[in-house]
């Protein structure tokens, strides 16, 4: 089991996982999960990298917090636990919700981020994504992002039918381990949870400004990568390839959305040449 602490960054208690040592590989999760999302690539990461991920700032027993929901105030968070746990660079990988706050922290950080990697998100309204945007985004970015108060509303008391949803659709059908859903459905059941939860959705107009901003006034020059599934496919990929210097796509095929708990094996696949690469510029 990989060591649970508690670490004081920019104005919160982020809820940290820590496993192995080596090269620092920060990992950071996307709704509905908690860094128990990445307990299988950790087990496996951890034999050659320092494996560190936190709870996002609101999610699982992380604070709380009142604001700094927003990509950027999430990438501060990720810069200031790097600091704290003495790490002066790390590899990055972001999926769903952290995918734009890994985004912006390689842009604004580039000698702080050895490598990228994104995962299963669209990067706010940069060009690339009108084919999967053709018919509006997900429904439930309206829903959540409603008139404050609406979804958490509707949903409190009804938690773990509304998790579980996500979780079957993610990986297309097969659902995920019993102890790993239980610690999701508890993280995000009760109102301030789920408060939290949908604060970054509400939050999406002001992170998709950082990212416009972010790409219009810097390129992104770390080695990057950028993996889809279903539903995303390759709309991250079209979106990066205008703004990075050196970019990898993969789509992996009979994957659900939460790749990390559906396809870890094939998912390491890439990780492990590509963190390897890495090693081998810095040796």
């Amino acid at each position: 089991m990989p060591e649970l602490r508690s670490v004081a960054v920019n104005g919160v208690e982020l809820n940290v996982a820590l496993a192995g040592s080596g090269p620092a590989v920060l990992l950071l999760h996307g709704f509905p999960h908690t860094w128990e999302l990445w307990t299988d690539v950790m087990a496996e990461l951890s034999g050659r990298h320092r494996v560190i991920a936190p709870d996002l700032r609101g999610f699982g027993a992380s604070s709380r917090a009142a604001s700094g929901y927003d990509a950027g105030t999430l990438a501060e968070d990720a810069e200031a636990l790097l600091t704290a746990l003495g790490e002066s660079s790390a590899a990055v990988v972001g999926i769903d919700a952290g995918a734009a706050p890994a985004f912006l922290l390689a842009m604004r950080r580039p000698r702080l981020v050895r490598r990228l990697v994104v995962m299963e998100s669209l990067l706010g309204r940069l060009p690339g994504a009108e084919d999967f945007l053709a018919d509006g985004p997900p429904w439930w970015f309206g829903f959540h992002s409603a008139a404050p108060g609406l979804a958490e509303t509707v949903l409190e008391g009804h938690e773990a039918e509304y998790v579980d949803w996500f979780l079957t659709t993610g990986t297309l059908g097969d659902g995920v381990r019993p102890a790993v859903r239980d610690a999701f459905v508890r993280a995000y059941t009760g109102r301030q949870a789920l408060r939290c939860a949908f604060s970054s959705y509400r939050a999406l107009p002001e992170s998709a400004a950082q990212i416009a901003q972010a790409a219009a006034t810097a390129r992104l020059t770390v080695p990057t990568m950028a993996v889809g599934a279903r539903p995303v496919g390759a709309a991250l990929e079209r979106q990066l390839r205008p703004v990075t210097d050196t970019l990898t796509g993969h789509v992996l095929e009979d994957c659900g959305h939460i790749i990390p708990l559906h396809r870890p094996r094939a998912l390491l696949t890439l990780l492990r040449p590509f963190l390897a690469g890495d090693e081998a510029r810095a040796a």
